[in-house]
């Protein structure tokens, strides 16, 4: 229910009874409350004990007169509207009440019934406005100050909300990396290559573009690829991937060279890896032209799957994938750099040459091996967790929590193992 608004106040001091009496009934109709005094103390003890709207005043009282009366309230009671009743002869005592009382308006005796009422009405309309003015600007105000605290939890929830995000990406993006690598060690044991030969491409493809300062896209699309660049050897026979390359017949060797085409078919359904497919396709092109399956030539291969290239071919002489004869890497390592300008891009040779110092520095200590027993939740893996088969079990970066850490212990019981898992030194030494 809304409260009731109070009359309006007016209260009206004068020393002749018969004046406060006219006024008494003048305003009786107005519905306003009326409070009257016969001399500004009486006055000032009404205004000290009641809510007062406006002050009506006699400019000559005894003691205290108008001007000294109004200038009290003005001082006081700021808010209360002044009012003087002057007579015609009191001209230069009115200027000095508006100025030291700062009056509202002045009202010449006799007045006009009418007039005073009007004038009255008009300082109540006033003064309801600038009540409502007041009220509006102290609303205003606290929705500024609500907005203000509002904007601040919101920037808060904002940078919380962004900051979970993000970690959700991460893990989004390294449970993505977890699946392609379990999926290449899956292509891997049936034969095609060397367990671990896609993981060992996809770091060397990751130091020399490193070593190449690529842009953005390149460097997104290539670990992937790398990962991926055999997945192709999943429509070739067993028989086909038992033997070396260079020991292929004709027909084992022309459907040898398809696997590029049916690695991009593969991921042809997949909106992600478009970027990848291209470079799957194209990592047996030769610098020269003679490569395949579509025999491009110079720039014209993407730089993404010249990088590859180079990775690969180290790789599988490395693994004697290419003859059956098992290079040692300083071996494999020349053979690469005889082919700089021919089968290869030479500013890619370039950059693999610049990865093998000619005395490598003492490799600094970053991981320690330890027991089951020993691992800690928050530490972070250092390297790829492989079963004996050769299955990714997890990736290097996956942090560990209570939860998997009790999978790996029970993993390790069920097979009756005595692992030891890579983890970053820092983390390990403080358990």
């Amino acid at each position: 229910m809304t409260a009731a608004i109070p009359a309006w106040t007016v209260l009206a001091v004068d020393d002749e009874p018969n004046i406060l009496a006219a006024l008494r009934r003048l305003f009786r109709a107005t519905g306003w409350r009326i409070l009257t005094a016969a001399h500004a103390e009486e006055a000032l003890a009404l205004l000290a004990a009641e809510p007062v709207d406006a002050v009506l005043s006699d400019m000559r009282m005894p003691g205290m007169d108008g001007v000294q009366f109004l200038e009290r309230v003005s001082q006081g009671w700021p808010r209360t509207a002044r009012l003087l009743l002057t007579g015609q002869a009191d001209l230069g005592s009115t200027i000095a009440a508006i100025n030291r009382g700062r009056l509202h308006r002045y009202i010449t005796k006799p007045w006009n019934d009418e007039e005073l009422v009007l004038t009255l009405r008009q300082v109540a309309q006033n003064q309801q406005l600038e009540a409502d003015k007041l009220a509006l600007e102290q609303l205003t105000q606290q929705q500024n100050d609500e907005l203000k605290t509002l904007n601040s939890s919101l920037e808060i929830r904002v940078a919380l909300r962004t900051e979970e995000l993000a970690a959700a990406n991460q893990r989004l993006k390294r449970n993505y990396l977890t699946s392609i690598k379990a999926f290449t060690a899956l292509i891997e044991l049936r034969g095609s290559a060397q367990v671990g030969h896609a993981r060992q491409v996809a770091d060397l493809t990751r130091r020399i573009a490193q070593a190449m300062t690529l842009d953005a896209d390149t460097t997104h699309d290539l670990p992937i690829a790398a990962l991926l660049h055999d997945i192709g050897h999943i429509g070739l026979s067993d028989a086909v991937l038992a033997r070396p390359v260079n020991r292929l017949d004709s027909d084992e060797l022309r459907r040898y060279r398809l696997h590029p085409v049916l690695g991009e078919q593969a991921l042809l359904a997949s909106d992600d890896m478009q970027g990848v497919a291209p470079l799957i396709r194209a990592h047996h092109e030769r610098w020269d032209g003679q490569g395949f399956p579509d025999g491009l030539r110079g720039a014209a291969i993407p730089l993404g799957a010249r990088i590859l290239a180079v990775a690969d071919a180290f790789e599988d002489l490395r693994s004697g994938r290419i003859d059956g004869h098992v290079l040692s890497p300083l071996d494999a390592r020349r053979t690469v750099l005889a082919a700089r300008g021919s089968q290869f891009d030479p500013s890619v040779v370039d950059a693999f040459a610049g990865l093998f110092p000619a005395a490598p520095p003492k490799p600094a200590v970053t991981t320690l091996r330890l027991r089951t027993a020993d691992l800690r939740a928050g530490q972070t893996l250092a390297q790829d967790f492989v079963s004996l088969e050769g299955v990714l079990l997890l990736s290097a970066g996956q942090r560990l929590n209570d939860d998997l850490i009790g999978r790996i212990c029970a993993f390790e019981r069920k097979h009756g193992l005595a692992l030891t898992l890579g983890v970053h030194a820092s983390q390990g030494a403080g358990r």
